[in-house]
């Protein structure tokens, strides 16, 4: 019976019904087939009750709406645009320095928003015309954007994390921890591809025009910025003596050596861009430690977290004067929409897997994957193969909800740590965004790209991107360490 309830529910999602309500009936039908069919007794279908009640009482999902009202309220605010305009400026003199300043932003943008629609429609608007204009590849320029903003889906605070977190039955707070490498490396792996092909094909990715960029002057002389970061420097090496009687020679040589590259990029780069640099790296790094950082320190829960980082991003709009009763309205509404969606949709999954529990479909399922090949690593290759293929249909939040409840207690079952598991998915489910014809970063991008852009441009541009976020998955898949080694025991 197990079979045909996974196929009424496919059959179901074909026919174009939405996901939250083809969930629930599909459970419902089946349930009432089961107890008529004597597979199941009527009493276990007052569990339902249950189940939803317990969905609602979940302080986990509180940091849903947080996140999400904390991203919308900074698309708004202009931390974009700053950090676009002054990484542009820091990075235009190289060969690709566009494309590389677009990974790094969409980085600190995934650490601060966490929502991918935000990410890759300001970088759209702001350094796709740019690219363009200057000579990039229209494929690389916008392979580069979209793949860039999907770097909210791995990069804590993802809403994605959270989920998967929540269907694993897993710390959320572990599952960030986990999730910050594997991020961080594939933004690399994104740069590194932009440097290969800088090499290969300089004229794909050519370096801004020197009239372009602002004028770097050199500011202060040597001496005196030497005094300032030396006195800096003695200052807080005398704040650690003060209140640790003893002063951490690796503590004072990471200052000395970060004191020493700050003097090189102010030499470098000129005082006034320094101080550019530093008045649109200041707010979204702030943010970033009220909401990771207390995380990761152990200071604050996800939900706690998430509050202090909507707080802060209401701040940060109102210090720049880009906060109206208007906007607050627009983000309040849209977080009140993407929380009904997540949350109509949970309760349908619970549903549906409470009755598939009943009529013995996960042992169904587990029997399926043990029989694999290849053990453990033979179930994890095959797992998300699969999840690669059925995102061409269903889209991440789907996956979170219909798969992972079904594939979770097998991996457990096999003795995979689910936080590992979990991070692997969520590399996964970045290629949810860049293929079709659910390529929602690829729809977005379209949707604020010049008439000159071709559709098959974006297309062909999202391959290579693609193709490296897989390479990533085999990575993470035969190197659990990158994981588990920052995560509580």
């Amino acid at each position: 019976m197990a079979p045909l309830m996974f196929v009424g529910l496919i059959v179901f999602l074909l026919l174009g019904y939405p996901v939250a309500f083809s969930l629930g009936a599909v459970g419902l039908l089946f349930g009432w087939i089961g107890v008529r069919l004597d597979f199941l007794q009527p009493v276990f279908l007052q569990n339902i009750p249950f189940r939803i009640f317990d969905t609602m009482q979940n302080q986990t999902l509180l940091a849903i709406p947080f996140f999400t009202f904390m991203g919308l309220i900074l698309e708004r605010s202009g931390m974009a645009e700053d950090l676009l305009d002054t990484m542009g400026q820091l990075f235009g003199r190289l060969r690709g320095g566009i494309a590389y300043a677009v990974v790094i932003v969409g980085a600190m943008l995934a650490a601060t928003t966490g929502v991918v629609a935000a990410s890759v429609i300001a970088m759209g608007l702001i350094s796709l015309p740019v690219m363009l204009r200057y000579g990039y590849s229209p494929r690389i320029a916008a392979g580069t954007i979209a793949a860039s903003g999907t770097l909210a889906q791995i990069i804590p605070p993802s809403l994605v994390l959270i989920i998967l977190a929540d269907q694993l039955r897993i710390s959320v707070g572990d599952i960030y921890r986990g999730a910050f490498l594997p991020g961080l490396i594939i933004s690399g792996l994104y740069m590194a591809y932009i440097l290969i092909v800088s090499f290969i094909n300089p004229k794909a990715v050519p370096a801004l025009p020197a009239e372009v960029l602002e004028r770097r002057g050199r500011g202060q002389p040597l001496g005196p910025q030497l005094l300032q970061h030396g006195l800096f420097t003695l200052g807080v090496i005398g704040v650690d003596l003060w209140l640790t009687h003893w002063a951490n020679p690796v503590t004072i040589g990471a200052l000395i050596l970060a004191n020493l590259l700050i003097l090189w990029i102010r030499r470098s780069i000129g005082e006034v861009l320094a101080r550019r640099a530093m008045v649109a790296l200041v707010p979204p790094l702030v943010l970033i430690f009220l909401v990771l950082g207390t995380i990761f320190l152990g200071i604050a829960t996800p939900t706690e977290g998430g509050a202090m980082g909507a707080t802060g991003a209401l701040l940060l709009a109102i210090v720049k004067r880009k906060f109206s009763l208007r906007i607050l309205l627009q983000a309040m509404e849209a977080t009140a929409r993407l929380t009904s969606f997540v949350a109509f949709i949970l309760v349908g999954s619970r549903i549906f897997s409470l009755v598939f529990v009943g009529v013995r479909g996960d042992e169904w399922v587990e029997g399926l994957l043990k029989a694999l090949p290849g053990g453990e690593v033979g179930f994890l290759v095959v797992v998300n193969l699969f999840i690669f293929f059925i995102a061409f249909f269903l889209d991440y939040f789907e996956i979170a909800f219909i798969i992972i409840p079904l594939i979770g207690p097998v991996a457990e079952s096999l003795g995979i740590n689910l936080v590992w598991f979990g991070v692997m998915i969520g590399v996964n489910l970045q290629t949810s965004f860049m293929h079709p014809p659910f390529g929602f970063a690829l729809f977005y991008l379209r949707s604020v790209a010049p008439p000159s852009l071709k559709t098959s441009s974006i297309y062909w541009g999202a391959i290579p991107f693609v193709l490296i976020q897989l390479i990533m998955v085999f990575f993470v898949i035969f190197n659990p360490w990158i994981v588990t080694n920052w995560i509580s025991k």
